[in-house]
C-alpha cells in the first residue's frame, strides 16, 4: 500500500473529502510524478464511490455533507491538474 506524509493514499483520500486536508500547491510540491498520480487515481476512486451509494432523499443534512464531499474532491482535482500542468507533467491523467 502506498503512504503519503505516514499515512496510506486512501487516508488522505478520505481526510480530503472530509475537510481535514487541503489540497494546494504547498501540499503537493514535495510530490514526486508517481505519489501524484496515485493521489489523483485515488480521488477518482473515492468521487465514483461516493457517487454509487444510496442517495439519501429526504435528509438535508445528508445531501449537504455528500455534496460538499464531493466538492472537495472535484476541487482537489483541478488543483492536482492545475500543479500538473505547470510542472510540465503531460498526459499522466487517465
Amino acid at each position: 500500500m502506498t503512504t503519503l506524509r505516514g499515512k496510506s493514499l486512501v487516508a488522505i483520500t478520505r481526510d480530503i473529502a472530509d475537510g481535514y486536508i487541503t489540497v494546494n500547491p504547498l501540499f503537493l510540491k514535495p510530490l514526486d510524478r508517481e505519489s501524484i498520480e496515485r493521489l489523483y487515481n485515488q480521488i477518482v476512486k473515492l468521487q465514483i464511490e461516493i457517487r454509487g451509494e444510496r442517495f439519501p432523499y429526504r435528509d438535508v443534512q445528508a445531501i449537504r455533507q455528500r455534496n460538499l464531499r464531493l466538492q472537495r474532491l472535484h476541487n482537489s482535482l483541478i488543483v492536482i491538474k492545475n500543479f500538473a500542468r505547470q510542472r510540465g507533467m503531460r498526459n499522466f491523467m487517465r
